[in-house]
Order: C-alpha cells, then structure tokens, then sequence
C-alpha cells in the first residue's frame, strides 16, 4: 500500500520542490533503510535518533485485532529528505510529521516517510503513525516465534532480536534506545502489563486503560507487552525499589516462592554490579507455551512458567548486562548472555552450589550436560563471531562468553579486582551501547600490566575448544 500526492504536471511539481528548498533551506537525502547489523542488515535506520516512544493501543483478543497510535519523537543525524521506520504487517492509515500529513510506502518491514519539507540535520521532529490490523507472529532464524504471540486469554509480544516491529513501528535496532510511554486498552477483566512504572488504571464502558512510562533509555528488543488474566502484586524491597510482577492464575501457586526472592536477588547483584539502573522491577510469569523461552524485558522480565532461582538470577543480571549496558550490534549478544550466565555461577558459588571453577572445569571435560552433543555444541563457533543469525544465542554465546569471563578472571588472579571490573563495566557504559572491542580494551586498561591477548586470541575469537592452560 502506498500513500503518495496525487500525479501532477512536470512544472508544478518543479515548482513544488523549489518551494520547499526556498523554505526550508535544506536539501536532504533519505536515511538508510537499515543500520547494517551483521546479522539483520535491515534492522534498524539511518538518518535520526529516536528519543521517546508514545504509543496508544487498543486490543481485543477476541478478533486478535489492534488499533493504535505511536507517536516518535527523534533527532535527525544529517540533513533528511525521507527515512524509514521498521514496521512488520499491520494496515497503515495515516502518516505525519509535525502534524503535517507526510507521503509514505511501504516495502516489507520499511515503512518509508516522505515529510512535506526536507529535514535539518540537528532538528528534533515527531512522526506519528496511526495503523490497525492483526499483528504477527514472526519465526526467528533459530526457528523460536516472538513479535505479537497470542494466547488463550490474550497476547505476549516479545522482541528479541526484532519482534517488536510486529506490534509498534519504530527504529528496531539496539543501537537507539529511547524511553517510552504505553498506554493500552483492553476489555475489562482483563490486565496489560509492561515495562516501567504503571502510572494510570481506569475502566470505563466496558473497557480498562493502562499507561506505562519508562523513563531510562529502553532498546526495543526489551520492550513487552502482556495481556491477560493475572495476579497482580504490588511490594516494595527494602530500599523502597517498586516491584510489580503478574503472575497467570495457574503459576501463581509455583511462582510464589522463587518470586519472593526478587528483593534477595537484587541486593545480592547490586553488592556485585553496581546500583540497580532503573526505577522498578518486577516480572511477568504466563504460562508454559505461552513462549518458548524466558526473556529480559527490561524491570519485566518474562518467563514462561514458574521459574527456578538460577533463571531468575540471569534474567536480573541482565538489567545491568543488556538493558543498561546494550550490544552496539547482534555480533555483540555474548556480552549479554555471557555475562547473564556467569552471574549464575557466582549465584551457586556464593551459595553453598558448585564453584565457578567447578562449573568452567565440567564445560571444559564435557561433563556439565548430560547429551554429549550438548557438550560438543560449546566448542561451535566463537562467542564473538556467532555462524550466523540464526546462532546468536547459541550454547558458545551463553556458556563460553561466561568462560571468558572466568579466564579474565584467572588472569587478574585478584577476586576484588574482578568484581571491580564487573561493576565498573555497568558504570562505564551505564544506559549506553557497548561492543565487544569496547569490552576488551576497557579490560586492558582496567590491567595493563597483564596479557590479556591470548584469551582474546582463543577463548572470544579463536574456532574450536582452546588449550586450558
């Protein structure tokens, strides 16, 4: 489908651009319709920085249909005649920019704008699209779904890598974060949850709105949404951190203990990493099929199922490495799920489970899984160069990004200063994006009197299962 200004004479559109260069005194070109990511080169746009999401939505699970409005506000990068937005599905309606209606088109997940007058490099511009329809379900390269799941009482939408654009458009890419505001309409009975703080509930005719806020930056891919019948909880730890979590009525009874533990878990982790990046926290418990996988929806952390404590322990972890510390690129995933899966060793180290080194030493044998294959899979591909998209969560992303980290820690051969580089890591790159070059050389300036270059060498880049020495 396609929105465009209606033919007219050759000369009266001369005319028209003339006009508009007159005007504005910008004569732009279109942004880049991906941000070339070496796994999803069409992820992602140039051209702007998004800094706030408003979106507006409505659902009916009923007939699975949503109509919404979401409203971008951005800085453009360079001087823009038109620019893209990623939008999977969905029947677009109308288009603005600045209140001025724009021309658009779309071509697969692009939706191309086109404002009235071109825009200025530095200028601050809002866009605001009004779309309705079905959203999808969206196969990964790994075979998972994510993008708008339904489920018997409602709707799971997941983004990572890409699913958000399923549901909202938007720049879905981990290397613009912006912050969000959700509002979302449903029939009552029914609860939608999702990131941040909950700032307003209301029921009225028949339906209830609720309106979300995130006020520290948010990558898209860590955006959710849940719509169903919950338990609702509202507590608060110790040092008064909001915590909000719902549960599906038939998990409710399993959650129950490993839920309570969320205020232990976070005080634990702070000691570690740092203070807690943001203002809430919480999870989101649906049940079993609902998803395939738990994910780190920044404060929200969704799981499929009552999960146990060493999976709490790694969705947590992710609120420092993912959510505030975010990849520059999917190439980067290790540095989330690394990290993630060796705070869980620490877990089980400072609580009377196995050693790190006893965890890194049963990986390397091959006794830490059952099937060998499984053992044999940590040694596929270096966790900072994954095959490809479609194994950028594979076992080497999770298991031996976590051994590169036990060998920096070897290495340092100084448990303080490890935990050190592990809090200063957060810090550095607090609400930012990192890569794994910005990892390895923050490393060696945390250290320079130690040789970090054969870990980088055999353990994050090298093939194959590397020598222990």
């Amino acid at each position: 489908m396609s929105r465009f200004a209606p033919v007219v004479p050759v000369a009266a559109l001369l005319t028209l651009a003339l006009t508009a260069c007159s005007s504005t005194g910008v004569e732009g070109t279109p942004g880049g319709s991906g941000v070339r990511d070496p796994y999803f080169p069409k992820a992602g746009n140039g051209g702007y920085d998004v800094t706030h999401y408003d979106l507006a939505l409505s659902y009916t699970p009923a007939t699975r249909h949503l109509t919404a409005r979401t409203t971008i506000t951005a800085r453009a990068t360079q001087d823009l005649s038109a620019f893209n937005l990623d939008l999977q599905g969905l029947n677009v309606e109308t288009v603005t920019v600045d209140g001025t209606t724009a021309r658009w088109n779309r071509a697969g997940q692009e939706l191309t704008v086109r404002p009235r007058d071109d825009l200025a490099e530095g200028r601050t511009f809002r866009v605001t699209v009004r779309y309705s329809g079905t959203p999808a379900t969206l196969t990964d390269p790994d075979g998972s779904e994510e993008g708008w799941l339904p489920t018997d009482d409602g709707a799971l939408a997941l983004g990572q890598p890409v699913g958000s654009m399923a549901w909202y458009p938007g720049n879905h890419h981990p290397s613009d974060k912006a912050t969000y505001a959700i509002t979302v309409t449903v029939p009552k009975g029914l609860r939608a949850v999702s990131n941040g703080e909950l700032k307003t509930e209301k029921t009225t005719d028949g339906r209830t709105t609720t309106t979300w806020h995130t006020a520290q930056p948010m990558a898209s891919y860590v955006t959710t949404l849940a719509v169903g019948r919950y338990d609702i909880s509202h507590t608060r730890t110790p040092d008064g951190l909001p915590v909000y979590t719902a549960v599906d009525p038939t998990e409710a009874s399993a959650s129950r203990k490993v839920l309570a533990r969320i205020p232990e878990v976070l005080a634990w982790a702070e000691e570690l990493f740092g203070p807690y990046p943001f203002t809430s926290t919480g999870a989101i418990v649906d049940r079993p099929g609902d998803a395939s996988y738990a994910l780190e929806t920044q404060t929200r952390p969704v799981f499929p199922g009552a999960p146990d404590i060493e999976l709490l322990v790694h969705e947590i972890a992710h609120e420092w490495y993912g959510n505030s510390v975010t990849p520059k690129s999917w190439r980067d995933m290790w540095l989330n799920e690394g990290f993630a899966t060796y705070a869980e060793w620490l877990w089980q180290e400072d609580h009377g489970g196995p050693t790190a080194q006893h965890i890194f030493d049963a990986l390397y044998d091959g006794t830490h899984y059952a099937i060998p294959e499984d053992n044999k899979a940590v040694w596929s591909f270096p966790p900072a160069h994954p095959t490809d998209a479609a194994h950028i969560s594979g076992d080497p992303v999770y298991d031996r990004g976590a051994m590169v980290l036990h060998k920096i820690r070897q290495t340092l051969a100084d448990d303080t200063a490890f935990r050190a580089l592990l809090r200063g890591w957060a810090t550095t790159h607090r609400h930012g994006n990192a890569s794994t070059e910005d990892f390895t050389t923050y490393v060696e300036k945390q250290a320079p009197d130690k040789d970090f270059a054969p870990i980088w060498k055999d353990w994050l880049y090298g093939e194959g299962r590397p020598e222990r020495r």
